[in-house]
């Protein structure tokens, strides 16, 4: 390989060994037990919510293991270019996608805020909330039920090694 394409080829890609779980966690959130059997609603904002809740409960997984910090760093930065291309392909202009990210940043963080502080009770009292808050849910759905699943991926999640993880290797 010459010098000038080594200098100027393709970069190591920093987000390669995450990757994986990304692809993990987009599967996990388009799981028809999400729409058909906890309620959330299978519209765009509902499977953006969806996205959303598999995704924080994946980062505070993360987040409690000094291994895994820096590469929660990375799946976010994926999160982040999916979404982006999510708005281009819908048709939002350049003028205005970094106003669109910062929302939906603003959100992300918002939500893991939610749910870290309503996951650290044992009352599904705050969780309900938070559902209720950050989910879109179908007319008369009880987030009981929802509250129930994500407090059992929560706990399963914290089982799974953090290379296991890594390799995407959600629990169902």
């Amino acid at each position: 390989m010459s010098f000038l394409a080594r200098l100027f080829g393709p970069g190591r890609d920093d987000r390669a060994a995450v990757r994986p779980l990304w692809h993990a966690v987009v599967a996990a959130s388009r799981g028809k037990a999400w729409y058909a059997e906890y309620g959330i609603a299978d519209t765009l904002p509902g499977r953006f919510d969806a996205i959303t809740l598999v995704l924080s409960l994946v980062l505070l997984r993360m987040e409690r293991e000094p291994a895994l910090v820096e590469p929660s760093v990375r799946l976010t930065e994926l999160f982040v270019d999916d979404m982006d291309g999510q708005l281009r392909e819908s048709g939002v202009g350049d003028m205005v996608v970094g106003k669109h990210m910062g929302r939906l940043m603003s959100t992300l963080g918002g939500r893991l805020g939610a749910y870290r502080d309503a996951l650290a009770t044992a009352d599904d009292r705050a969780l309900n909330e938070a559902i209720t808050r950050n989910v879109t849910l179908v007319d008369s759905t009880d987030p009981q039920a929802l509250a129930s699943r994500v407090r059992a991926l929560a706990g399963a999640l914290d089982a799974v090694p953090a290379d296991r993880l890594l390799a995407g290797d959600l629990p169902a």
